[in-house]
This record gives structure tokens, sequence and C-alpha cells, in this order.
């Protein structure tokens, strides 16, 4: 019997088994061709199926608009820092930035190297260690702004928007970390990216949906073809080589998770899996200490929290490893444990994580 280890790690992350046990079936004999998906011409009728099927998949479970185009890129979210505005920042179109992580950090100083002072911050929580999100009062988002870019779900430090920042400005946004957690509405959104590898497929593949007036702003013929968002459109994403294997297993995901409900039925996984993890967190305040000052902030996603020593946080990365559950380690610049509970993961798997942390806690608290 194959062993399989509860993944917990916060990207790449794990896949459905069902999605990996397709892969598997059809690993050597794709649609009859007798070769991998791998190996099939990516002009082909049998890959085009499937390519076909994954951008449709995507639209039937975010219930994305008629007017918005779904592209299968490369290059992850650090492509799409530089891409969204040499793209969208021309003609002195001015765009502000809400930093609220990492990743959110790292998307802005992209940016301002493209747009300089056109690129504007409009709120940051940097000073409080990024522990909690801006509040509504502390943005500030300018009349003039052509689109207001955040980070949905900050991995790191383990916050996440509920609710979307408030404006009238069209949004664009990294949801590498978060997208297809729930339903919500595409419709305010000029242009939405997320790298495949925390819950839709392995690394290599970036979904990237943008709305038709946000792809008619691309203007870019000074680009190289590869970073222009109109060429890709054009071609159906299929300018160049696509990550064949990657959009394979994005639809086998994708496919997944329609047979078991769709988006409501993976949040009401996801709320179960929080409530039990964060139940456990703030039962125990003197042992667990969560990083997110904030409840409402609380990632659904990624868990951050800290034990009374670093020398437990050791035993506790050890112990659960030993017991069959990797990835548990916090991220370098914070330390003390993350959680990532992606749609992969199960509300079982996080009840086992959860009955451990009851036991380390009997033993050491």
């Amino acid at each position: 019997m194959t062993h399989r280890v509860i993944n917990f790690y916060a990207g790449p992350a794990g896949l459905p088994l069902p999605a990996l046990q397709r892969a598997q079936d059809e690993l050597l004999d794709f649609a009859g061709t007798g070769m991998s998906v791998m190996e099939v011409s990516h002009r082909s009728k049998e890959y085009e199926a499937v390519h076909n099927e994954a951008i449709a998949l995507t639209k039937e479970l975010l219930n994305i608009p008629s007017n918005f185009k779904v592209l299968l890129l490369q290059g992850g979210a650090h492509l799409s820092f530089g891409m969204i505005p040499l793209n969208l920042l021309r003609n002195g179109r001015k765009a502000d930035y809400i930093v609220t992580g990492n990743w959110a950090e790292k998307a802005y100083k992209e940016a301002k190297l493209v747009g300089g002072d056109n690129v504007r911050l409009a709120g940051s929580s940097k000073d409080l260690k990024f522990a909690r999100l801006p509040k509504a009062e502390e943005l500030n988002i300018g009349q003039d702004s052509g689109f207001v870019h955040f980070t949905s779900n900050n991995t790191v430090e383990g916050t996440q928007w509920k609710e979307f920042p408030k404006t009238d400005k069209p949004y664009v946004c990294d949801m590498s970390s978060d997208i297809m957690w729930r339903p919500f509405d595409v419709s305010n959104f000029g242009l939405i990216y997320a790298g495949a590898q925390k819950n839709l497929g392995p690394s290599g593949v970036t979904v990237t949906i943008i709305r038709e007036d946000f792809l008619e702003m691309c203007e870019a013929q000074d680009l190289p073809s590869y970073l222009r968002y109109k060429i890709h459109a054009e071609k159906d994403s299929l300018y160049n080589t696509p990550p064949t294997f990657g959009i394979y297993l994005l639809r086998n995901v994708l496919a997944y998770n329609k047979s078991i409900g769709g988006l409501s039925a993976i949040e009401a996984n996801n709320q179960q899996k929080a409530s039990l993890l964060y139940g456990c967190i703030d039962k125990h305040p003197g042992f667990y200490k969560g990083f997110v000052t904030e409840k409402a902030d609380r990632s659904v996603m990624n868990v951050d929290f800290f034990m009374p020593t670093e020398e437990l946080t050791a035993t506790f990365v050890t112990e659960t490893k030993k017991a069959g559950m990797v990835g548990l380690k916090g991220y370098r610049d914070i330390g003390g444990i993350r959680v990532s509970t992606y749609n992969a993961v199960s509300v079982k798997d996080v009840e086992t994580l959860v009955d451990f942390m009851e036991e380390f806690v009997r033993k050491n608290g």
C-alpha cells in the first residue's frame, strides 16, 4: 500500500488524492494515445480538450462573467508582479497598492520599479509586523486610481481578507494562496492571478482572470511578446508551449472540486477546519499563541502560532513528522508553527493534528 503523509506544507502543497490517482491511471496511456499527456503535442486534439476543460471548469466553479478571459500562464506571482504594471500602467495611469505581508510587499516593490510615483502605497500594516490587516479608515485610495492591488491571503503571516477592501475602484488581486476556498463575486475585479501550487494544482501554472476592459488597456506593443496579456488572450494561452502536465493536473483538481459540490462544499470544509484549529489554539492561550492579533483577520488557509519555547517548537515539528504530519515548521522570518490547510487538506487531517496538539499540551503544558 502506498505510504501517504498528512501534508501541511505552504506550497507546493498537497493535491486531492482522486486527482492524483486519475493521473496515475492515465500516466502511460492518456486518452488512448499510447503516450503520457507529457508527451502529447500541445497542438493535438487530445491535449486541446484538456486545456479547454481546465478553462471551462475555472469559469464554472468561480461563476466568472462572460466579459472575462481565463489565461493559463507561467512564471507564478513573481512574473505577474511585473506583467501587471507593464501592461496596465500606461499613459500615466495610477494604481494604489495595499501592503499586508511578505508577498504583497514584493508586488508593490516590483510595481514601483515600473510605475514609479504612479504606484502609491494605499495602506500597510508593516509597522505591526503584518499581524493584522489595515482597517478601512487607514486606507488612502486616490480618486484617480486605475485599480487597487491587494493580496487576498497572506501565506507567511496568516491574515486573510474575508471582506475585500472598501473602494469603488476595480480590484487587482494576488489570490495565489486562497483562490477557490469559497465562492465570491468576480465582477468587481479587473484582474486576478494565482499560482496553482496551493489550491489548484502543481507549481508551474499561473491562472490569470482578466476583465475585457482591462485587457483593452494592455496596449504594450513595446513589450516582449510573452509579457503581453493580449497575445495570450488572442492565442487562448497557446502562444507558446504551455505547462501541459500542470494544466492536466489543474483540470483533474477542478473536475474533482466540481464532483464534491463545488466551492460551497469546499467553503464548508474550510470553515470547519479553521474552527477546529483556532478552537484548539484559543482553548490553550497560555501554551499556543496566535501570530494574528485580530480574530477577524485570521486566515482560513494558513494558521501561524507560537509555543512557550523554541525547544518545544522543535519537538513539536519532530514529533508531528514521526506521527505522519509534515510541513509544520513556521516561515523563517516568523518562526513558530504554520499550518497550511488548503482545500486538499481534509477535516479528518485537521482533527488528527488537533488531537496531537491537545496531547502535546497535556504532556508539556
